[in-house]
Parts: structure tokens; sequence; C-alpha cells
């Protein structure tokens, strides 16, 4: 017994001693802990500041003492000090970011590098560099927005300060826009029952603008009070825009706005269309007068005297140009151009054939203006030789070859069914000179009459942009180029000898019952006719486009010796290309009474 209680004591004074051995250690363990970088057990919280990274061993330095030290006491700390940290380091982080990049900058360089090593002034001053980049990155301007415009290629920023102009009746736009974010904004607020005061505000404004946006369709008719109203409306839109928005009511506004936009475009283009087309087709206000008054006056006194001109009609040895015309104005440009060039007026013979309505303005305008030594006759188609005949001014068929940017738009003239009546009308005569009605004469033309045309019928210019071989495939090779009209020699003796007028009717027939337009028949006739029978002329003789192309260069235009204004845009009518006009409205007679009466020369 005595044994087993020594035994027992035994055991109880070897575990008290083990007890005090154990809680000598555990201080021991952490102090051994604090001196070789060792984390205790506090880094493994949650919601512990020090971050869990893997146990890296390297050597110690005094700032990793400090941290961790700063580190424990942190850990350790009573709730009174934490909540002091946590206060200081929200109004810190109410500072301005740039502080804030300066500080987190710095610290990041300051850590990386060991204490003994000195900052570099470039780390010191990090936050100006980044200051300075910004300023230059803003040198693009500012948006309306208030926003930097953003320095680089195809910027719409930029580009829109560049090209910024005055919006006109910008308020009444202005207005337009806010009533539509009024309206999408409304039918949500209305919802709300605690914002009926507000509901019915906004009821108001929205009435007083569709009010005022009736009367008034430009910033002139707007009243004097308008502004207010405007302020108003913003501040209601502002508030407005403050509540939970029902997300389909803003998108159905907005696609309407969209609706509207677009039909308003596809509107305006159709109708630019409309007024272009009509520009074009319809004879202009003051010519029409122009044309009026000089048939009235001829009918006051319709004695004319010119028949001791007759035996100069038909004189083969002068030089006969012949205009298919029932413009006064136009007509007489080409005349007067020719006139005013050509070395020896006295030479020069007009025949300007017209129509029935148009052949009395035209026969007193010529007699009242004199063109030199020139002799002009005026002839009415319409009854020559007793025959019902109807004049047909040359066609122009606008051709186009290819699709999207490389598309090209090409203006053909072509003869009409009149040209090919010449061997009849002047049986008398070996040669002429065919000029169109929109053409100006710049050079003297003398040398066509000596031109040597190998055989060939027509001496035309040829447009090798367009090649017969695309309008008949079957016809013609790929290397044939289609020609003009505008300035043509015609051979009469050689016409008449080949009988090409038959052959012409003979190829209408044909083309009418297979194509069934009149205008695409007389195209492919016209052109099979003088198959092999057109005589090249060079480029420089005449220079065509000028009706339809922006893109000529101005030294051609002012070497060639005929100006061809084919295409929709003729000189005389406004839609003209105005750079192009001045060559033809310096051969109008401006001192002439009746252009001053239609106002023709405005």
């Amino acid at each position: 017994m005595a044994y087993a209680g020594k035994k027992r004591w035994k055991g109880l004074v070897v575990g008290v001693l083990g007890l005090v051995l154990l809680s000598m250690l555990v201080p021991l363990l952490f102090l051994l802990g604090i001196h070789n970088g060792f984390q205790g057990y506090g880094s493994e919280q949650p919601n512990s500041p020090t971050h869990t990274t893997p146990i890296i061993i390297k050597e110690s330095s005094e700032e990793d003492h400090v941290k961790h030290v700063e580190d424990i006491v942190k850990h350790f700390a009573p709730p009174i000090f934490k909540d002091l940290l946590k206060n200081i380091s929200h109004n810190a982080e109410n500072k301005t970011n740039e502080v804030t990049l300066q500080k987190t900058e710095q610290e990041k360089e300051f850590r990386a590098l060991p204490q003994h090593v000195p900052l570099s002034p470039s780390i010191i001053n990090n936050s100006k560099v980044e200051k300075v980049e910004m300023i230059d990155y803003a040198k693009g301007g500012i948006d309306e927005s208030g926003k930097t415009c953003q320095v680089k290629f195809g910027s719409y920023c930029l580009w829109r300060q560049e090209h910024k102009e005055d919006m006109k009746d910008f308020m009444v736009k202005k207005l337009k826009d806010s009533l539509f974010v009024a309206r999408a904004y409304f039918p949500t607020i209305a919802k709300l029952p605690s914002q009926r005061k507000f509901s019915s505000e906004m009821k108001q404004n929205i009435q007083e603008l569709e009010k005022v946006l009736s009367e008034s369709t430009t910033d002139a008719d707007l009243p004097s009070q308008i502004e207010k109203k405007l302020e108003r409306m913003q501040a209601v839109i502002a508030k407005a825009k403050t509540f939970p928005v029902e997300c389909h009511n803003v998108d159905k506004k907005l696609r309407q706005i969209f609706d509207m936009t677009a039909d308003e475009a596809h509107f305006h283009m159709k109708q630019s269309v409309f007024l272009y087309q009509l520009a074009v087709q319809t004879m202009p206000k003051s010519l029409h007068c122009l044309s009026m008054r000089l048939t009235v006056e001829f009918f006051r006194d319709p004695v004319y005297d010119m028949e001791s001109l007759a035996s100069k009609y038909n004189d083969p040895a002068l030089q006969h140009y012949v205009i298919f015309s029932t413009n006064v104005l136009a007509s007489s440009v080409v005349i007067n151009s020719t006139v005013m060039h050509a070395k020896e007026s006295g030479k020069l013979v007009f025949h300007v054939l017209t129509d029935q309505q148009n052949y009395f303005a035209l026969k007193l305008w010529f007699y009242r203006n004199t063109y030199k030594e020139a002799i002009v006759q005026v002839l009415n188609l319409e009854e020559i030789d007793n025959r019902k005949l109807f004049l047909s001014l040359p066609v122009e068929f606008r051709v186009s070859f290819g699709i999207d940017a490389e598309a090209r738009t090409e203006y053909l003239s072509i003869f009409s069914h009149s040209h090919y009546l010449l061997p009849e009308i002047f049986q008398k005569l070996e040669k002429v000179v065919v000029l169109d009605e929109d053409v100006v004469v710049q050079q003297d033309l003398s040398a066509l009459w000596s031109l040597n045309m190998e055989g060939k019928v027509n001496a035309a210019v040829q447009l090798c942009s367009v090649k017969l071989s695309n309008l008949l495939k079957s016809s013609f090779d790929k290397t044939s180029c289609a020609w003009m009209s505008g300035l043509n020699v015609i051979d009469l003796v050689k016409w008449r000898e080949l009988d090409l007028t038959e052959t012409y009717r003979r190829f209408v027939n044909e083309a009418s019952t297979q194509e069934g337009q009149n205008e695409a028949a007389a195209l492919h006739a016209s052109l099979l006719t003088f198959k092999d029978l057109i005589y090249p002329l060079d480029s420089v003789w005449a220079l065509s486009g000028l009706g339809n192309d922006y893109n000529i260069d101005m030294s051609a235009v002012t070497k060639a010796a005929v100006l061809h204004y084919n295409g929709k845009m003729k000189p005389w009518l406004d839609l003209g290309i105005p750079k192009y006009k001045v060559f033809w409205k310096r051969f109008l007679n401006r001192e002439d009474q009746f252009l001053t009466d239609c106002n023709v020369n405005s």
C-alpha cells in the first residue's frame, strides 16, 4: 500500500513539473517565432489585416521587424483603437484620386527598395509626371458634356469641333428634345401615388411646351419667356430622373423618335428627288417669259424681210452649222460663241431647226440680234415640204458601270430621229457641222471644213469610257468606243450614197419590236447605222461632262475647243454647276431689253 501511495505521489510531481516546464516553453516558443519572422496563429484568422502568403525563408531586416510588430498590434488592439484606425483610413479614402495615386505609388516603390537606397527624383515626383501626361492627353479639347476629347485618328469629338456649325432653330430643336424626354418619364411618375403633385406639375409643363411648339416652327416665332419655360422643364426632368423608371416607356419613346426621324429623312429624300427631276424637265420661268414675250412681239409686226439672204442658205462654198433647239438663250449662246472665235465670220451660216411653238420667238430674236457678218436661218421642222414632221432633240442616255464605291456614270448623247432628215432638208449642201444647243465654242472651227474623213460619214469625239460592246454585245467588239453628239462633222454626200436614213429607219423598226421603247430603239439604231462609219476626232476638239461631273480638270476646260454640257445640270438652269456656268454666261447678250424684263440676267 505504501509503495502504491509513493508511486502516485511521484506521478503527481512529474505532472506538476511537466506543467511548469510547458508553461515556460510556450512563451519561449512565442519569442522565437518573433525573432525568426514566424507568423503565429493570428495570421490565419479570416479577419486579420495581414495577407495570407506562403512562408518564405529569408534574412530579416529592421523593416520586417517593424511591420510584423505593427501587424500584431493591430490584431490584438482593443476595439476602440480599431475604430480609430478605421476612421483614419476612411478619411484617407475621401481624398482626391491624385493624392491616393501618389501615396500608393510611393509606398509601392518605398517597399520595393531597401531602406538605405535613396529614392530617385522621378519616383518622388511620380504624381507630377502623371498629371503632365493627363494635360497632354486633354489637348484635344472638351466636348459639350465636359469630357475631354481623345486625341486619336478618327475621333468623332475632334471632328465635331472642327466642323461645328451653328444649328438653325436650335431652341425649337431643344424644346422638342426636352418634350420627348418628359413624355418618356411621365407614365412612370403618374403611377406613383405619393407624387401626384409632381405629376400634375410635370403634365402642366408638357402641355405648355406642346402649345408653344404647335404655334412656333422657328426660333423667331417663339415667345419671349421661352427660356424660363425650358428651365422649368429641365428642372422637372432632372427631378423625374431620381425616381425608378420603367425602361419600356423610355424605349418606346426613343423608338418613336427614331421612326419619326427616319420617316422625315425618307420624305425629304423623295421630295429632293422629285424637285430635282422637276427642275430638270421643266423650263425655268424666266425662259418661258422670254419665249412668250418674243412670240407676242413677233405678231405685233410680222413683216421681217429675210428673203434677200436666201441664196446664201444653200451655198456649198460657205460653212454651214446646224443646231436643233427650242431654247432661245441656248441657241443664241452657241451661235455667239462660234462667231466670236471665228476668223472669218462672213463665211458662217447657221441653220436653227425648231418646232412650231418656238419658231416665232427664235425668228424674232435672231432678227433683232446680229452676230458680226454671220447669217442665221430659223426653220420650222414641222412645216418643211408640207410634211408632218416632229422635232426631237439629241437623246441623252445615263450609263452606269460598277457598283458601290467603284460605280461611275456617263451621259451618252446620240442623234435623234430629226438628225436623219439632214440630207433631205439640205439637199444642196455637201457638208455640215452639227452643234447641240448645250455647247459653247472656245476656238475657231474652220479647220473642220478641211478635215479628211477618209471615207467616213460622221466625225465625232469618242467616249472610250463607254464601250459599244457593253451596249450591244453581239454587234461590236470589246475595243470599240461609243461616240458622242455635240460636235459632229457630217459628210452629206457620203450619207446619201449609203442611204443611211433608210438604214436607220429599218434598224428602228427592228429594235422597236424587240425593245418596246422608242428611246432604246433609237440608241441601238443610231449605233448600228454608223457602225464603221465614225471618224474619231481628237479629244481636244470637244470636252463633255460639264453637265454632270464636278471633278473635271479646269485646265482641260480652258484648252478644249468646244465645251459640252451633257447631263442634267444644264448651264441655263439653277442646277447648273457654278464653276462651269461662267464659260456659258459670258456669251449672253445682257443688254437686251427682253432679258431684263424677264429677269434672265439675275
